[in-house]
């Protein structure tokens, strides 16, 4: 702006009439998406015992970190007092990541108690661990997010010990 000082956000007025803050309406956003993390986690348990575990998973983690996920995590973490006001509804972990960890655990759950993966799988840590691997397969700002067969070749060797090595259909 010439002559002028920059105003961030450049739409104050969207925000500022609603929000006490700008950290304010960042944690409305982030409880957005959490919220709607609870539908595609409906959705994924919905569909344990059809198609293929590894394809199931695949869908859930492009599904969630095509999105604004990757954005969101970045926000959360670098701005302290967003974490701070978002530490009352997640105590621990960071938002988005913890509820995406939930939703893949439950899913496995599922599929355990259908007999679709072992009895022993460690769901404790592979759900984590999927949701990690998918954050870093689509952190990268400088490339394209990466395409299903990158991340389906993940999730596969992820899953590897514990899924059959001939799914049923």
């Amino acid at each position: 702006m010439a002559g002028g000082s920059r105003v961030w956000p450049p739409v104050v007025g969207s925000w500022s009439s609603h929000f006490a803050d700008f950290d304010a309406f960042l944690a409305e956003l982030v409880l957005d998406r959490v919220a709607r993390i609870d539908g595609q986690a409906a959705a994924l348990r919905d569909s344990a015992g059809t198609g293929t575990v590894a394809a199931n998973l695949t869908g859930a983690l492009t599904d969630l970190f095509e999105s604004v996920a990757v954005a969101i995590v970045s926000l959360v973490t670098s701005r302290d007092d967003l974490r701070t006001r978002l530490r009352q509804t997640t105590p621990a972990g960071i938002p988005v990541l913890t509820e995406a960890t939930a939703m893949i655990a439950s899913y496995l759950t599922a599929e355990r108690e259908l007999g679709r993966i072992t009895a022993d799988a460690d769901i404790a840590t592979l759900a984590p661990m999927l949701i990690g691997t998918g954050h870093l397969l689509f952190a990268d700002r400088k490339s394209a997010p990466p395409d299903a067969g990158a991340v389906l070749k993940a999730v596969t060797a992820a899953t590897a010990g514990v899924t059959p090595t001939t799914e049923p259909a």
